[in-house]
């Protein structure tokens, strides 16, 4: 193999196409092609993200599995939703850390559809325990975290993203000099691609080179939830 995955042409067709025709019926049809276009590709550069990933941060995994693993899964979730579209116009790749099934935990994670295409390095939502930590250890040591998100190559290619509380959430000061940040509902930082950068043959080490700079925000967030980076 390789060192290098990309994705192809025939990957953006079939979710072009599928985002066109998003029913059970055409994707029964074109099941073959999904298996073929997206599954196999995608797993493709699952497999070689492996030995990066592992020197980048070693506590976090690259799973090559249909179910279960870094890719996730085509069908949506309708039940809680107002969309009842049964199916994802895009790949999502998640790389989890090794203890995510047991702790909520930061992670690395790559979007690609026809439109966009981004990383995001963090932790989206987190859960309430873990958004206290995290807001906890800001509160604690403002200079580590304004390092972490000043860091320069970190800022060259990342920025922090997500939505905010309007007011201070409760028990933390509103004059703290990060009370901005404190009033994160996320901690995540994304990076934007261009749509077709996923098919240039530097595309993996594009990826590879904005989780190296995500460092910084990623071991402030594992210190904060108390799992090593």
């Amino acid at each position: 193999m390789a060192r290098y995955a990309t994705f192809e042409k025939a990957t953006l067709t079939f979710l072009e196409e599928l985002a066109a025709n998003n029913d059970r019926e055409w994707f029964g049809v074109n099941k073959h092609r999904y298996e073929s276009d997206v599954l196999d590709v995608a797993l493709r550069f699952i497999i070689s993200m492996q030995d990066p990933l592992r020197d980048i941060a070693p506590h976090f995994t690259a799973v090559p599995t249909r179910v279960g693993g870094s890719l996730m899964r085509v069908y949506r979730d309708t039940r809680f939703s107002k969309i009842k579209l049964p199916y994802k116009t895009n790949i999502g790749i998640q790389f989890r850390h090794e203890r995510a099934k047991d702790v909520h935990a930061p992670g690395y994670y790559l979007h690609i559809e026809p439109e966009q295409a981004f990383v995001g390095v963090g932790m989206w939502r987190p859960d309430a325990d873990s958004l206290r930590r995290i807001r906890e250890r800001i509160v604690a040591k403002p200079a580590e975290w304004n390092r972490a998100v000043s860091d320069a190559s970190f800022r060259r290619h990342f920025t922090l993203a997500g939505e905010s509380l309007t007011r201070p959430p409760r028990g933390f000061d509103a004059d703290h000099e990060c009370i901005d940040d404190i009033k994160r509902k996320s901690f995540i930082a994304v990076r934007d691609f261009e749509p077709g950068d996923c098919l240039r043959p530097q595309f993996q080490r594009m990826v590879e080179t904005s989780f190296r700079s995500g460092e910084p925000l990623m071991r402030f967030l594992c210190r904060s939830v108390g799992v090593s980076f």
